[in-house]
């Protein structure tokens, strides 16, 4: 299975913080998935969307383990209010390791995972490159000027649909960000677009016969568990109090 795995390329601007990873949907029971939720993969209703689901969640901890992340055991996925998925360490672990931030996309039969440094949030998609979007949808995700671009070039209207899945995914808020709030100019393979004070690095690039985008953005906020707010807030007071240590000070004073 892992040779199914293939290392993509990224443009060289992203080459220092992610790395992108393909392969095949392929059948996997939930038992053989660590990173899998059996209570979530159970609202399936298609074993098309299961397949799916297992094999980025298989893709997901096999690159785990190449990016040095070797014990999937303590490790969890969570979702918050927009669903957007991250990986945590399990409560009671009491381990503050950074994790990579991740997107999973599917498409054709293949699933794609992006992986990025911790303090970065990422998004990714991929669509076959020969598709087109229907000319009747277009002002369903362009508006103004943006929109009689692409209706002047209708060829890039897959290059727009990805970028703004990536963006939309990279803003961690999936459709709860109206497409047509995304301004991107139309024909710049890389670019920096401003959201919600928010600059989201944008590439796009064609490889393996797919149209791929790819957005990183810089956290706003730090995700913070309990415990880690716990161990920050520990740490952050042994830096203000040089002499702090185990014991009280009773304690010190006396020894």
């Amino acid at each position: 299975m892992e040779s199914d795995v293939v290392l993509l390329d990224v443009p060289p601007s992203f080459s220092k913080h992610v790395r992108v990873y393909s392969m095949p949907i392929r059948h996997f029971e939930c038992d053989d998935v660590p990173l899998a939720n059996a209570d979530e993969v159970a609202t399936f209703a298609t074993s098309k969307r299961n397949d799916e689901h297992l094999s980025g969640r298989w893709l997901l901890g096999h690159c785990l383990g190449l990016w040095g992340v070797k014990d999937l055991s303590v490790l969890d996925i969570v979702r918050d209010e927009h669903r957007a998925p991250r990986v945590v360490f399990l409560q009671g672990m009491w381990l503050n390791t950074p994790l990579p931030s991740f997107s999973i996309s599917h498409s054709n039969g293949h699933v794609f995972l992006a992986l990025c440094e911790s303090e970065f949030d990422i998004g990714f998609d991929a669509e076959p490159a020969e598709r087109s979007l229907a000319s009747n949808a277009f002002d369903m995700i362009s508006t103004g000027l943006e929109l009689e671009q692409l209706r002047m070039n209708p060829d890039s209207s897959m290059m727009l649909w990805t970028s703004k899945e990536a963006v939309q995914k990279a803003m961690r808020k999936g459709m709860h960000l109206n497409p047509r709030e995304i301004k991107i100019s139309i024909g710049d393979l890389e670019q920096n677009i401003s959201i919600e004070k928010s600059i989201i690095q944008l590439g796009n690039w064609t490889q393996k016969g797919y149209q791929m985008a790819l957005a990183l953005r810089q956290k706003p906020s730090v995700y913070l568990t309990a415990e880690e707010r716990l161990l920050e807030s520990t740490r952050l007071a042994m830096l203000d109090r040089p002499d702090w240590g185990v014991g009280c000070n009773t304690n010190r004073n006396n020894v």
